[in-house]
Formats: structure tokens, sequence, C-alpha cells
């Protein structure tokens, strides 16, 4: 998988977790540790997103 492969993948992932999180929101009553989790998630994979985008040739 080249890193430009790897990134996409991770752009979709993190948008999928952002969707998540805009549903779980918007619940009722949502459950904190799963929101706390998945911002945990996106923050992570945003992060390694920035650090192959800083590595690329």
């Amino acid at each position: 998988m080249s890193q430009n492969d790897r990134i996409a993948a991770l752009e979709l992932r993190h948008a999928d977790l952002d969707k998540k999180l805009t549903a779980l929101s918007s619940a009722t009553n949502p459950d904190e540790t799963d929101l706390h989790a998945l911002k945990r998630q996106k923050l992570a994979i945003k992060d390694e997103i920035a650090a192959l985008q800083r590595h690329a040739p």
C-alpha cells in the first residue's frame, strides 16, 4: 500500500468516525464513554495523517 493510499484510507476512516460522532452526539442521552473513545480515535487518525503528510516525498 502506497503512502497516498494509506492517507486516503485514513481520511475515509476519519470521515466515518466523524459521522458516528455526529450521530451519537445527537442522541437523546449519548454515552460519554463512547463519545470520548471515538474522539480519541479520530484524533489519533488525524495525527497519523499529519505525520504521513509531513514525511511525504
